[in-house]
């Protein structure tokens, strides 16, 4: 009889994870997906009230998650928070936009964009891997990037800049800790439809260039980034770092 190869496993059941920014939207989505493969989830975020709904309805369905108020670009905080925490999985999906033309931009709104979607993001990462090492057991860093990480957009400099900027981060770290079974990898979605991005899609002009530019013809839903963030979790992606999962319709195709 033939030996046929296993099939791989998306179960997290036995898992802690953390994430980040999961009051709302996409961090929401990602909290659910790993919740509903077993994992148990601390959902953080910086307002309380959002974030206490998101777990009172995730407790309601029979998943395991609990909140964490946390302000992300406190940095002595969010030391403290993985260094106590065990975590196998660590997904971030906290991240900031202040769009407009780039002889617009002000300091303030440079350091602003930069401070939450690649410094917080770099010492995540760094905590993150020293705690497993130190734990000695691997793990899954995952960080919500875009597909803005690898192309320019209109009135986008500085979220392009930190996207661009985490994409290269992520993959130096995964070659640093790849033979410490710790894995790190991005999600690079499209834009997805959320309370945060509705006013682009109110924008007339700016409706008309994202569905030009996306060749699956609609806007994304986070449902379509949650089977992302469940595989990345979990063992079926065991041979996946360093790696850009681009969820972006095809935007990036051409």
């Amino acid at each position: 009889m033939t030996d046929l190869p296993r099939p791989p496993s998306l179960t997290l059941s036995g898992k802690t994870a953390l994430v980040t920014g999961a009051s709302s939207g996409i961090g929401q989505g990602c909290a659910v997906a790993l919740a509903d493969a077993g994992a148990h989830v601390v959902c953080a975020a910086r307002g309380a009230d959002r974030l206490a709904d998101t777990v009172a309805a995730m407790q309601a369905k029979g998943w395991s998650a609990e909140a964490l108020q946390l302000d992300q670009n406190d940095l002595q905080a969010l030391q403290a928070t993985i260094e106590t925490g065990n975590y196998d999985i660590i997904v971030n999906s906290a991240g900031l936009a202040r769009h407009g033309p780039a002889t617009e931009t002000t300091p303030e709104d440079f350091d602003a964009v930069v401070s939450v979607n690649l410094r917080s993001a770099y010492f995540l990462s760094a905590y993150a891997a020293k705690a497993m090492v130190k734990a000695g057991k691997p793990g899954s860093i995952i960080h919500i990037s875009s597909q803005m990480g690898h192309v320019g957009g209109v009135d986008r400099a500085v979220y392009c800049a930190t996207k661009h900027g985490l994409e290269g981060m992520v993959k130096s770290m995964a070659v640093e800790w790849g033979k410490q079974s710790i894995r790190i990898n991005t999600i690079c979605p499209t834009f997805i439809r959320t309370p945060l991005t509705q006013s682009t899609f109110d924008n007339p002009e700016r409706a008309a260039w994202i569905m030009d530019k996306i060749k699956l013809d609609r806007v994304g839903e986070v449902e379509d980034i949650m089977g992302a963030v469940q595989y990345l979790a979990s063992d079926a992606s065991a041979m996946v770092t360093g790696t850009a999962l681009m969820i972006d319709g095809g935007w990036t195709a051409d």
